[in-house]
């Protein structure tokens, strides 16, 4: 008898009701409403000390409020990061800032292509390696960033206020010390 066998008789015993016990009858939303078992607030204490669960709940807040102020500027989180990063990096090669930011080369070139498409980046070849390709923001790119820049202020402006005096600084502090660890 192999594994297989092993639980395929698992699932049928399960599958059979106990002697003389009718197999419970699963009970439907409308019925578990109806009761009142679904009111009042879920408790969620064995989560809200976990460090991964708080940090992801807090970047989810952090990354709609970013989708919804740049909206207008049709930019997403990781294409913002491309854009500062190739802004602060004019010239270095494709490859570099993928790595940097921890975007898998396939997904980099795709959002590039994107970016490029929209006139916002531009890649020529590399003069020191022909085989690679530099990056660079167009004056359009550098238009679009400035203006995100300034949102990003607002929204950083507006954390700041969120966690009071110092807090940000001192968030951004524990969480590169984190990211440093890993």
């Amino acid at each position: 008898m192999d594994v297989g066998d092993d639980v395929e008789e698992a699932i049928e015993t399960r599958a059979e009701p106990r002697r003389g016990r009718r197999p419970a009858r699963r009970r439907t939303i409308d019925e578990i409403e109806e009761t009142g078992e679904s009111g009042g607030a879920l408790d969620l204490s064995g989560l809200t000390g976990v460090v991964g669960y708080t940090l992801r709940r807090a970047q989810m807040l952090v990354f709609e409020d970013f989708i919804r102020r740049f909206a207008p500027f049709d930019l997403k989180p990781a294409q913002y990061s491309v854009l500062l990063v190739i802004s602060d990096n004019p010239g270095r090669k494709q490859s570099e800032i993928a790595a940097a930011l921890g975007i898998q080369r396939p997904n980099f070139v795709a959002m590039l292509d994107e970016l490029e498409r929209r006139g916002l980046a531009e890649r020529t070849r590399s003069t020191t390696d022909r085989r690679s390709h530099a990056v660079m923001l167009t004056e359009a790119g550098r238009r679009l960033l400035d203006a995100a820049k300034a949102e990003q202020a607002r929204q950083e402006s507006n954390l700041e206020a969120i966690l009071g005096p110092g807090g940000r600084e001192a968030l951004v502090a524990l969480l590169k010390r984190l990211t440093a660890a890993g």
